[in-house]
């Protein structure tokens, strides 16, 4: 699995051992740990690095979340590109872990305990009624479904609009639209994205055109 192979394919294998584990594990409800998806092995076969990412507008993504009519997909997509959840820990959620607009995450990837994400009122308020309306037990899964089924929502959401969207691209949409819009780099790097160290927000965050920056620097001079 190692061996002398490039970067990208042990990270490729290492993913789909995990992806594999993971239909086991929630198949069969047993009660192991995957081995796959521990801290050492992520960092051993993490992606290699890539260049600076370019990101979509917030116009396309708002029309893609307001147009989508099914509101458990909808949810699914608003938790990633407003708060900047991955989407496995979108798919972990249970009713215990949403206290208003604060949102704990259990064991998340960065090795800690747990984390804390912030959502807007209005998702608190539709996610509280999603719960309700389906008689949610407080440890139950809220999404209780496949990582390839909740990506294959966002793939054909993203279709829609001509465009080959991931899980991915709308966390890192929420990241760069809030540091866009004025937010401290520190606040989207420890509080949106819950990254260790500055560094790996910078190479998150998309590219700045040419337009855009011209905007800053009025907006600066006004």
């Amino acid at each position: 699995m190692t061996g002398a192979r490039k970067q990208s394919t042990r990270y490729s294998r290492c993913a789909h051992l995990r992806a594999f584990f993971n239909h086991i594990l929630d198949r069969y409800k047993l009660n192991f740990t995957n081995p796959c998806d521990t801290l050492i092995i992520k960092r051993v076969f993490r992606p290699a690095r890539i260049g600076i990412r370019t990101v979509i507008d917030r116009e396309t993504i708002d029309e893609i979340i307001y147009t989508t009519l099914k509101i458990r997909d909808r949810l699914i997509m608003e938790l990633q590109a407003r708060a900047g959840m991955r989407i496995g820990e979108v798919l972990k959620l249970t009713p215990n872990d949403i206290d208003g607009v604060k949102v704990t995450i259990r064991n998340p990837k960065s090795g800690r305990e747990q984390e804390t994400v912030f959502i807007t009122r209005r998702i608190s308020e539709r996610l509280r009624n999603y719960i309700s309306d389906r008689n949610i037990g407080l440890d139950e899964r809220i999404f209780p479904m496949s990582y390839n089924g909740a990506r294959l929502v966002v793939k054909r959401a993203g279709r829609s609009r001509g465009l080959n969207l991931t899980p991915h691209d709308l966390r890192r949409h929420a990241a760069t639209f809030a540091s866009r819009s004025g937010v401290p780099l520190e606040v989207v790097s420890k509080i949106i994205l819950r990254h260790r160290n500055l560094s790996t927000t910078q190479r998150y965050l998309g590219k700045v055109s040419e337009s855009e920056a011209a905007s800053w620097i009025d907006r600066i001079y006004e």
